[in-house]
Parts: structure tokens; sequence; C-alpha cells
């Protein structure tokens, strides 16, 4: 298999031979990991279940965390989930790149299509699934949403979305996505939500395909699936706790298929992530932080503050020279758009002309360095 580096790789490649101006604090807004300490309660909860360490954890998922996530899903969305319609996972990043492989494993001449600009691990699983590849761009002109072809959809097998998306920040409405969910239908494909910003949200909460499957008359979810994860939501990506919830008769095969990978979470992580999942203080603590970073980022930046994420996808003249010109001169890390995209069938990279600028850290520091980048912007 020959996988593309990743984007951080081709970040350290693009940088290795600059000195940065040590007259600045180095700052790095290059990676979605939230720079804020995980919440005591959590971090309690851990080291209280630590004996259960001598214990090894089921596949399924313990009931006090299946619970948990199930009260979660009902709590935010207003969605109950059957007990067969829900499964626990060691964080999405395993999931997003062996579910593909387990899901096209007997399609005939497999095919998947996904979001431009996205996260790469969806890119490796449709390489280990040698799978043809479809990209939904996002763009200015459609509003960094993806356009509908349904041509190309209807040969595809698996459709993997991304709302609230990472890089753009764009989000869809219950009634877009719901639009999806009729077309998953109409043409037989699986669609899959990666909603892993779903709680990182600026003013109004953001709509789950869940909610959107439930609001066109799919109460079943017939091909359709979600994933969420604690990550962004409670500063806990070390937890590595998120679930894939949706199509009961799809996610019956995926369980016997996950009891030969080995990922079950260790039993005190389950835990924790338990108390995490169930609690909602924390997480508005959280977003009254990520807030208050985009008002700053829009009284320097002049940019609108986006309904959900805590990325700004900020259009630059030469997104590699600016990249290599703000960390020479600045000593601030930001991604260059171009390393999450991929070039479609015109040649075209949607994250060409884009650097994504992570605002993790706290107010003080983040304010910091968008004067940074202002400046090298402008000077």
């Amino acid at each position: 298999m020959n996988f593309e580096p990743y984007p951080f790789e081709k970040l350290t490649a693009l940088l290795q031979d600059i000195t940065p101006n040590s007259a600045y604090e180095p700052s790095a807004l290059t990676i979605g990991e939230p720079q804020f300490e995980t919440p005591h309660f959590i971090q309690k909860a851990l080291c209280n279940s630590a004996s259960q360490l001598r214990r090894y954890p089921k596949t399924v998922g313990e009931d006090e965390l299946r619970t948990a996530q199930r009260e979660f899903v009902a709590k935010r969305f207003g969605v109950s989930l059957h007990e067969n319609q829900i499964i626990p996972t060691f964080g999405t990043r395993e999931v997003l790149f062996n579910f593909p492989q387990y899901f096209l494993f007997n399609k005939k001449e497999p095919t998947i299509a996904f979001t431009n600009p996205f996260y790469q691990i969806y890119e490796g699983a449709a390489i280990a699934s040698r799978a043809k590849t479809h990209y939904l761009n996002l763009t200015p002109q459609n509003g960094f949403k993806p356009e509908i072809d349904e041509a190309m959809l209807s040969k595809c097998h698996l459709v993997i979305l991304n709302f609230p998306n990472n890089p753009t920040a764009s989000t869809l409405t219950l009634e877009e996505l719901g639009e999806w969910v009729k077309l998953a239908l109409k043409h037989d494909f699986l669609l899959l939500n990666d909603e892993c910003y779903s709680e990182i949200y600026t003013d109004k909460p953001i709509p789950s395909l869940l909610e959107a499957s439930v609001h066109v008359g799919n109460a079943s979810f017939k091909n359709v699936l979600v994933i969420n994860s604690i990550s962004k939501r409670s500063s806990a990506p070390g937890l590595r706790s998120g679930f894939i919830a949706g199509d009961a008769e799809i996610l019956e095969g995926y369980m016997n298929y996950r009891t030969y990978v080995g990922c079950a979470s260790p039993l005190p992580l389950q835990s924790a992530a338990a108390v995490a999942w169930r609690d909602e203080e924390h997480v508005e603590t959280a977003r009254e932080i990520y807030v208050k970073n985009f008002e700053i980022a829009r009284e320097i930046l002049g940019i609108e503050i986006p309904e959900a994420t805590f990325y700004i996808w900020l259009k630059v003249p030469s997104a590699l020279e600016f990249t290599k010109k703000l960390y020479r001169e600045y000593n601030v890390k930001v991604l260059p758009g171009e390393f999450l995209a991929r070039e479609d069938a015109n040649g075209t990279n949607p994250g060409e002309e884009y650097v994504r600028i992570a605002l993790v850290e706290d107010t003080q520091k983040v304010e910091s360095a968008l004067k940074r980048i202002k400046e090298c912007l402008y000077v």
C-alpha cells in the first residue's frame, strides 16, 4: 500500500531548513488538539477505575459506556437508539480506517466518495480498500458544501461527509442533511457523517445526520451511519472514546468484524469516558473559550465567525510561501490547505489558496499568534 505522507509530515519537510525568529514565542496552530487540561472530574474517574486494568475489555463495550453514549445522543439530538444501533469505538480514527475496509470488502469495483479537503484517514481507508475515489470539492463557489452529482453518486458504495467540516468550518442544515439521506436511499449507497466537531458550535447546536434521517422518515437509519468522539468535546483525545451509530443491520456485521480487530478500549478509559459523555457543563465552558477566540480572530483578521469547529480556513496569497514566511519571521506554524486536499479530475486542488488555523490555545496565546499572522499578511 502506498499512503501519502501525513499533512504534518509535509509541513515538517516544508519548514525543515528554516530557522524561526527567536524574538517571538513559538506558536503552533496546526493540529486540532485542544490545548486545555482535561477536566478534573474525568481524570478522577480514570484514576478511580485503574483497578479494572486486571480485566480484558469486551469488544462490544461496557454497559456503562454504551448507556452513557445513547443518553448523549438522546439528550443532544433527540434520537433514541436501540442497543444494536450503536457501537463504542477506540476513538474515531480507527473506525474511519477499518470500517470502509469491512464494508467494501465484497463489493465489485468498490467506489467511495468523500469531501475534499478531508481528514486523511478517509484517503487511507480508500487505498486500503482498493476503492476508486470521487472527490466532493468544497469551494467558495458552492459555499463549502458538497455539490450533488447523482450520476456519480449512483456508482458509489460509500459516501463520507464531514459536517461540521474540518478544515473549512462549514455546516449543513437539517434539511440539507436530509437531502443526502434521500440520495442514499434512492441510489442505495451507505452515507456516513463524521460528526467529531458537532459539539464545538458557536451559537446554535448543529444537527446530526441521525436527526435528519428521522426528519425525512428514515427512522430505522437504513443506509445511514454517524461517528462521533469525545476528543474535541471534552479536551480528552487521550481517552480514545468514540462511537459509530445508525443502521443496525450493517452494525451487526461490523461488530462481528471488530472482534477480530482487537480495538476494545481499556476499562479505565471506558469508565472515565462514560462520566464525560454524561456531563455538559464542561463542554459549555470549552465552547465559551472557542467563541472568545473567534471573536478575537474577527477583530484582528476580519473573518466571519463560523457556526462550528475551532478552525479558520484563511485565504492567503501563495499558501506555501506564506507558511514559510510566517514561521521564519514570526515563529507561527499553520497548515497549508493543499496538504489537506487533492487535485480533482480537472487538476484543481481546493485547498491550494488556504491555510488552516486551529484556535485551540487560550485566548492570550491565540491573540498573540493572530496579530503576527495579520502582520505577515500585510507587511
